[in-house]
């Protein structure tokens, strides 16, 4: 999706315009790949604009920093008031929001050590990453023949940006395929996740995802937030190894993230899940994630961070 300049984005502790955000050819993440980054949402409820989950998602910035030995220059506070000063100051109701931290220009080479760290935050209007199509109907999955990282070559509890390369070469495949998302499995078979969201499937009635700590998943927030859900619900929710086979024979398929929000999938390598549209357990978590994100349910009242 293209882009919707916004008139200000935060870096380094100011507010600079958005034609005036850049940064030098030199700098090193541009290079090698090392930084952290954020996909964080805003959107209105009854007491204006909310970010959701904000100081869980600045949490998991500041943890992937830590993993990759990025000392940033700012307090997690400092942050969260920062992605609220730039949503407010480009009077956004709703929004996509990237923070990132990253290695600036001044040092080159493998050894990231002499590096300044910088820091911004930008936002822009953004719809549903598979669209509202997708999120009403369905989309089409394909498993990629690009494996996920293996948590022993590629520290994956990071959401580290060189590390997408990845996503990008599986998403880019499904695409000219004919397909709206991949999904990566790992090095022997494992399902992993799609290119940017967490996956869940229902068999025999019970709700299963693959372990993040074991097959290189993010964590994911929104991952999270659909589990607590689906356990209010009174659903079974189990953390189980699954391979492709699982997921053509599941009831019901779903990929959840900040950016695509809750997506379900209707087929997986031409294989049609359950009845070839949305199955309930899909919808009710659907309906209640939606109710949640605008601070409509007071079960979910802390997950929404209000802008002013």
């Amino acid at each position: 999706m293209a882009l919707t300049p916004t008139e200000k984005i935060w870096m380094d502790g100011e507010l600079v315009d958005w034609g005036e955000a850049r940064v030098h050819v030199l700098t090193h993440s541009l290079h090698y790949g090392l930084g952290v980054f954020e996909g964080i949402r805003a959107y209105p409820t009854s007491q204006g604009v909310a970010v959701f989950r904000l100081t869980d998602h600045i949490a998991r910035l500041f943890s992937g920093a830590h993993i990759l030995g990025l000392k940033v220059p700012f307090g997690s506070e400092e942050l969260v008031d920062a992605v609220k000063t730039v949503v407010a100051v480009n009077g956004l109701d709703t929004c996509y929001i990237r923070p990132i931290i990253y290695l600036g220009y001044g040092e080159m080479g493998l050894n990231p050590i002499p590096c300044r760290v910088n820091v911004a935050v930008a936002c822009w209007p953004w719809g549903s990453y598979l669209g509202d199509d997708g999120v009403a109907n369905g989309i089409r999955l394909k498993v990629s023949s690009w494996a996920r990282h293996d948590p022993r070559a590629m520290p994956t509890a990071a959401k580290g940006t060189g590390m997408y390369i990845n996503s990008s070469l599986a998403k880019v495949e499904a695409v000219l395929a004919g397909y709206d998302e991949a999904v990566l499995l790992t090095t022997d078979g494992q399902v992993s996740e799609g290119s940017g969201e967490n996956i869940f499937v229902v068999r025999r009635g019970r709700i299963l995802t693959p372990p993040a700590s074991s097959v290189g998943a993010l964590e994911g927030i929104t991952a999270d937030s659909v589990r607590t859900i689906a356990a209010d619900l009174g659903f079974e929710v189990s953390e189980s190894h699954l391979r492709r086979t699982d997921l053509y024979m599941a009831e019901e398929v779903w990929l959840t993230g900040t950016a695509a929000e809750v997506v379900p999938v209707t087929s997986v390598d031409d294989r049609v899940v359950g009845s070839g549209s949305p199955g309930p357990v899909t919808r009710a978590i659907q309906e209640r994630f939606f109710l949640a994100v605008r601070g409509e349910l007071d079960r979910y009242k802390d997950w929404v961070e209000h802008v002013t």
